[in-house]
Formats: structure tokens, sequence, C-alpha cells
């Protein structure tokens, strides 16, 4: 069965080639939810964000989809819907770039423990030739948070060069400090080892066998109606269709922590087939089940209480989306534009909450928003 309108999730219960959920929409008891739906709508009312679209799933089925308030608000207000496509922001790190990183793990490529400078070279300046591929994964490097934004610069090739000469904050390994500057290097060293543009590695190798046909760095033209915008950029232009990210878009839209847009249909398909590959269950998902636990298994170094997996976040101050019921030991990760997916294989369950909270001039935050929609969502499957 194939996509064949995508306006509601319902149409995603089987992707092309078998990837993605294997049983129909499960019929839910009515109103089951509807402490989600209140959340949400009390936020939109509240101004948090102009709209939203939440998926849950369990037990390989979707118990709850639904579009809420408005994916628009200027320059004209437009209904949000379910084939709305969102700028996922860092939800780009876990989904894509680790993906890709780990596929050249399970080739061989690279051990997990190797320096980044080993394949990186010029990476060693600056006092990083201790930084090793899983510090970037796991956030460990002891690299600030980004590039330097505050003079202007332009292009990818000014990008690499920053990255290269950055200087550490910290020695590698010592604290949890979340940085893009992990995911734009991992995102060059997939290139390095593919020998390929990084959107184009991960539209043949990840996106590609999972039959995510709304999902791409750099959406053309043609797919900006169905865009939820971000808000307007220093030029006081709406974003529609860029990526918000300032850093990604600097270099061109294209980058290992930001620049995938999505739509809950493709995220639908991309974390069951996630649960499933793991819990060694028929998947199109790209890697082995061992690989996947090895991402979403705290990977931190030892003794350190922010838990991180590969990509992944576990258990540290950005968790929020786990709310009060699911276990430790379940996984996820955020979006600076109002993005989220919460996975839990003990239960075979996730939660995605995809909005534009910038919209339209900076918004606000949403993550008492995620906590709350999530610790509703467990109890409504009347998790223990």
């Amino acid at each position: 069965m194939r996509h064949s309108g995508r306006r509601t999730i319902l149409r995603t219960m089987l992707a092309a080639g078998g990837a993605g959920l294997t049983a129909a929409c499960a019929t839910p008891p009515p109103r089951r939810f509807a402490a989600v739906d209140r959340l949400v709508d009390r936020a939109i009312a509240a101004g948090q964000t102009p709209g939203a679209v939440v998926v849950v799933a369990h037990g390989g089925m979707v118990v709850h989809h639904r579009a809420y308030g408005h994916r628009a608000l200027q320059p004209h207000a437009e209904p949000m819907d379910e084939a709305t496509v969102f700028d996922m922001a860092s939800l780009t790190k876990p989904v894509m770039t680790s993906v890709a990183v780990m596929q050249f793990f399970e080739a061989g490529a690279f051990r997990l423990d190797d320096p980044v400078c080993r394949y990186l070279p010029d990476f060693a300046r600056n006092g990083k030739t201790s930084i090793t591929i899983r510090h970037l994964l796991t956030h460990y490097s002891g690299l600030p948070p980004d590039l330097d934004l505050s003079t202007p610069w332009q292009g990818k090739a000014e990008a690499v060069r920053r990255v290269m000469d950055t200087r550490p904050d910290h020695p590698a390994g010592e604290r949890f400090v979340y940085s893009d500057i992990n995911f734009i290097t991992l995102g060059l060293l997939v290139e390095h080892l593919s020998h390929q543009n990084l959107a184009q590695y991960e539209h043949t190798n990840v996106l590609s066998p999972l039959g995510m046909t709304r999902s791409r760095f750099l959406p053309p033209p043609s797919w900006y109606p169905t865009i939820a915008p971000t808000q307007f950029d220093e030029h006081g232009v709406m974003l529609r269709g860029i990526v918000h990210d300032p850093t990604a878009r600097r270099m061109g839209g294209v980058a290992g922590h930001a620049g995938l847009f999505s739509d809950a249909a493709d995220m639908t398909v991309y974390a069951q087939s996630l649960l499933d590959r793991r819990a060694g269950r028929p998947s199109a998902f790209p890697l082995k089940p061992e690989t996947l636990l090895l991402m979403t298994t705290p990977q931190q170094p030892p003794g350190k209480d922010d838990w991180r997996g590969l990509g992944w976040d576990i258990r540290t101050h950005y968790s929020s989306p786990r709310g009060d019921v699911f276990p430790i030991g379940s996984f996820g990760h955020t979006g600076f534009t109002g993005t989220s997916l919460w996975m839990d294989p003990t239960s075979d369950s996730f939660v995605l909450i995809l909005t534009n909270r910038v919209h339209p001039s900076g918004g606000h935050s949403v993550v008492r928003l995620r906590h709350d929609v999530a610790t509703e969502a467990a109890r409504a499957l009347q998790m223990p």
C-alpha cells in the first residue's frame, strides 16, 4: 500500500516497501485522549504556538492523531492539517545524522572511541585531538554550543573553517554541553566517509529505504504551501521552506545539526520502524537491532549524571518530553522550532508533537506542553 493522499495519519499505516506500521489504526475508546486535546488547545489559546500535530502510537498502532489550530498566522491565517510539513530543527541530529554515522560504524569504517581528527585531520587544531566520535554523539566533547554568529559570515566552507578552528571550553568527557558544533562535525564526517553531500547520502540511505517521501533537506518551492512557516529572518522575510536555524541557513540549508523538513506521517513511519527494528521485528529501518540498542542506551562517560545515547536524549534537563510516566530507558529528542519525539521501547509506544511555536515572531516555550502531553498520553495508555 502506497501513500495516496497524506491528508491523515490513517494513510500511513503501511509505507511503501513494508516500512513503518504493520497494523491499521486502532479505534480508541471515545475521548480517551481528551486530556491531550485540552492541553494542546489551551496552549494554542494562550499563544504558546499557532498550532500542532500530535500522534500517539502504542503496540504498533496509531491510537491518537489530530491537527490543532493554524499552521500559519501571517501573512494570512491557514488551518493546520496532518499533511503539514515542519522544520524539524534539531530532530535532524538523531533522526538523520546519527543514523548515517552509525551506518558507517556498522560497516567498520571507524570505532566510537577513535579521535575525530583521525578522519578529519584539521579538527585537531586548537586542542581537539582527544575528542572522539562518541564524545560528539553524546555531547561530551567540551565544544561550545554553537559557532559564533555575532559577525557576518556565509557559506559552508567558512563554517567548516570555523569548526576546525573551534577551541574547546572544557576537556573532552568532563561534562555534558549540548552543542550544534558536535553534529555539524558529524555531518562533515559522513560526507568524508561517503564522498557525497550529506543531503544526498541521507536521501539514498535513510529516507528512501523507509519510504519517507515527504522528508528532505532543501524542500522544493512546490512544497512551500504545505510547510509551516517559522519566523521572520533578519531581513524581515518570513521563513517558509528555508531552515530556521541560523547556522544551518548560513551553511546553505544542509547541516548535521539542522535542516530536515518532515511531516507527521513520515515521522510516524520512522518512529515505528525504529521501534520494530530495535525489537527484532520486521522493519525497513536501515540499521541493525544491536546498533539501535547501542544508540538508545546510555553511552556517556562513566560516572556522569547526564544520560545520553548516541544522538538520543535519555535523562538530562532536555528530557521534558518523557513526562512523568514514561520510564527511564525511554528516549527522544526535541527541536528548537517546537518539534519533539519520545519513544518507549518497553511499552512499544511513542509520542510525536510537531509545532511551529516560533511563528510568527519568536514564539513561546512549549517545554511544559511537551511534558504534559507525554504524561497524559501515557496515562491514557494505562501505563503503570
